[in-house]
């Protein structure tokens, strides 16, 4: 009986965990130095930051040898 409440009780926890996450990484952060006249959520700056990555390895790839 008590594995039954204690299974239901994890999936609580995860919702929960789940959640505070979704809510971190979609709050915007509003004293951001990078941007000064909006805050950027969290996603938006990983976001920025994987695509100029990405900018440039394709510009490294590109140039001839």
């Amino acid at each position: 009986m008590t594995l039954q409440r204690q299974a239901g009780f994890a999936a609580v926890e995860y919702t929960v965990v789940c959640a505070a996450l979704a809510l971190a990484l979609f709050v915007p952060i509003q004293d951001d130095p990078a941007s000064p006249d909006k805050g950027r959520s969290t996603i938006e700056i990983l976001s920025a930051g994987l695509q100029k990555a990405y900018k440039n390895f394709s510009h490294a790839t590109s140039l001839p040898l």
